[in-house]
């Protein structure tokens, strides 16, 4: 009975967290699936649109700004398809908090850790590491 209660906190703590982490970014919960089939990419900093996994270079970045958006973080073009982190995900001005409701936050324009468009070749380098 101990251990059942146990793996349940855990896996209610892996799963909360992905909820806590999307909302420390800006329109964190609405990140557009890259694959093109509609639908919204659950796990932002992971190639698993569930999160888990292997971690995409906003994923990585994000962890190494200890799961904060900063100015430094929204500039970034994690990437690499030459968009801000802010530009896709809403935030082009770099001012929104969490928390905060900042009137020109925008919808958001892509994903900020898988290339678009995928299969591009500005995009080639990403190919393998995830599956749509």
């Amino acid at each position: 009975m101990f251990t059942c209660v146990i793996l349940f906190i855990n896996l209610f703590v892996a799963v909360s967290g992905l909820f806590i982490y999307r909302e420390r970014i800006p329109n964190g919960d609405s990140v557009p699936n890259p694959c093109g089939t509609g639908g919204i990419w659950n796990g932002v900093g992971h190639y698993n649109q569930n999160g888990g996994g292997t971690l995409n270079p906003f994923g990585l970045e994000f962890s190494q700004n200890y799961h904060m958006w900063t100015i430094a973080l929204c500039n970034a073009d994690s990437d690499g398809d030459g968009k801000t982190n802010g530009e896709e995900l809403g935030d082009p001005f770099c001012d929104w908090t969490q928390g905060v409701n900042i009137n020109h936050l925008k919808d958001t324009t892509g994903h900020p850790g898988i290339c678009e468009p995928i299969g591009s070749p500005l995009c080639a380098t990403q190919e393998g590491k995830f599956s749509c």
